[in-house]
């Protein structure tokens, strides 16, 4: 509003000065020069029109040297020029600026010469004036002026508080969103001058970040803000980014974490996430239970090769024929598991046997699950003899055998029936079925019609009772055929040499009858 009033007043004075000038009819010009001059109290005026001087006020008049006639805007610039620096070099270049203002050389002058071009009228005055005082950017030509108002326009649109600091501690200073942030958390007058965030002398030294909070008035709500300081001759410049939404994320984020570590925590499988730095970034207890690595070790966050050296060297994990190849095999593992093509099994000195497996995590990451898998690895084994000592022990039977499955798949067989048929189910790329079973049997006998019988037989469901058959070989020999059910649906097939004897077969239900 006040420039507006200035610019207003400019205006008026200009069109006063015309209409006094070119009008014949008004009073004399000097009369009305000396009105005009007499208002500016005890400040040095000079009025020219063009390059002559018009008037002068009784201050200004103790620059005048010579006759007031002779002197002109050339020699009130020679005159000025050994107390103000930078003066225009002709009223035409003043005319283009409009308004011209300089201090003093002197740092003891107070003095502020003021050069003003109105409509041909030029206006030099040297004073002390409050307003240029109060706001240096009168000093400033038309385009830098225009440039301050746009750069104190950007500061109060900014949404990031602004303020500056006395030597005492106080705002000297402040844009819209720092005051706008006052009104929401203080209703005290005073706070107006009192900083709102605690700025220490060693954050002006360092020129320091650091994140503080502020509590809204009338709630307990906390917003967090980073504040930067800058030092500067005039008092420390502060500037506040609102970071609540980061800090919310960080907590979120934290909890998230604690979370996973509480679940973690219940798991038996040993966990180890290693950064994208490769340092060990999360661990579960069940890591140190199964490896044995002291809790300080991992809580001090070791490299990956640092933590699988450590392994090494507690002897768990398979001893390395050579260092060089375990640095080998150790830039081979973290390849593996950053594709996540790393699974082994651990077979340790203690006789205990792990699962090791390496995953990719999200950025960079590497995870290690570590699980105790002595106890199947038992199991199986002793799975494993007691199905090869069973297998042994069939195999010693003089009798053939074979044993299908309710849906017909041959699930085991002994040697002796290996060698009677010449085949081996084992090395089979499929599943031998009763179907491929009746057909070699078929193949290597005299025609009979009992092999679509067991067919059916092995997939009825009910009605399975025991019977025999007599079949021939091709070479003459004859075998008792026995089918018998047996446990979950299962059925059992043997062969048997029968001893010299007349057979009597009965279909159906075939009986051996021996002669004395």
């Amino acid at each position: 509003m006040n420039e507006w009033i200035a610019i207003l007043f400019v205006s008026l004075l200009s069109a006063i000065l015309t209409i006094a000038i070119l009008s014949p009819g008004s009073r004399s010009h000097r009369s009305w020069r000396s009105k005009y001059v007499a208002e500016t109290g005890d400040e040095a005026v000079w009025i020219f029109d063009g390059s002559r001087l018009l008037d002068a006020s009784s201050t200004a008049s103790e620059y005048i040297e010579a006759s007031e006639e002779n002197f002109d805007w050339n020699a009130l610039r020679e005159v000025l020029k050994t107390r103000f620096r930078d003066l225009p070099s002709s009223q035409s270049e003043l005319r283009l600026s409009g308004r011209v203002r300089r201090r003093a050389i002197g740092q003891e002058d107070p003095a502020i010469l003021t050069m003003e071009w109105l409509d041909g009228i030029t206006r030099v005055r040297i004073g002390e004036n409050s307003a240029v005082q109060n706001d240096p950017s009168l000093l400033l030509g038309p385009s830098a002026r225009d440039e301050l108002l746009q750069l104190r326009l950007a500061v109060n649109k900014t949404p990031y508080p602004i303020w500056q600091l006395s030597e005492t501690g106080d705002v000297v200073w402040s844009n819209a969103a720092y005051q706008s942030l006052v009104t929401k958390i203080s209703s005290t007058p005073e706070s107006e001058t009192s900083c709102l965030f605690p700025i220490l002398p060693s954050d002006v030294e360092q020129a320091r970040s650091r994140r503080m909070p502020v509590t809204m008035l009338g709630t307990d709500d906390r917003v967090w803000y980073d504040v930067s300081v800058i030092a500067n001759d005039e008092g420390p410049l502060c500037c506040a980014v609102n970071v609540n939404a980061v800090v919310e994320a960080e907590n979120a984020q934290r909890k998230f974490v604690q979370t996973l570590a509480k679940t973690f925590a219940q798991l038996s499988i040993g966990l180890a996430i290693f950064d994208r730095n490769r340092q060990l970034a999360l661990f579960n207890p069940a890591l140190i239970d199964l490896t044995a690595l002291p809790a300080e070790f991992l809580s001090a966050r070791p490299n990956l090769l640092t933590f699988f050296d450590r392994l090494r060297d507690q002897r768990m994990m398979p001893e390395p024929k050579n260092y060089s190849g375990w640095r080998h095999q150790m830039a081979e593992l973290v390849a593996a598991a950053s594709d996540g093509r790393y699974q082994e099994t651990w077979s340790l000195p203690s006789g205990s046997v792990y699962s090791v497996n390496g995953r990719p995590h999200p950025d960079g990451a590497i995870a290690f699950l570590f699980e105790d898998i002595t106890a199947e690895i038992t199991l199986t084994r002793r799975f494993r003899s007691d199905l090869e000592l069973g297998q042994a022990v069939l195999d010693e039977i003089g009798d053939a055998f074979v044993v299908f499955i309710p849906d017909g798949t041959l699930a085991l067989c002994n040697k002796a029936y290996r060698d009677l048929w010449n085949v081996d189910p084992d090395s089979s790329f499929t599943q031998s079925t009763v179907i491929d079973a009746t057909r070699i049997w078929q193949q290597n006998c005299k025609a009979t019609p009992i092999w679509g019988e067991i067919r059916d037989f092995v997939s009825a469901s009910e009605n399975r009772t025991n019977w025999d058959a007599e079949i021939t070989l091709q070479n003459g020999e004859r075998m008792l055929c026995r089918v018998r059910p047996i446990l979950n649906g299962t059925s059992l097939i043997t062969f048997s040499n029968l001893p010299p004897a007349n057979m009597v077969q009965i279909r159906g239900k075939p009986q051996l009858e021996v002669h004395n």
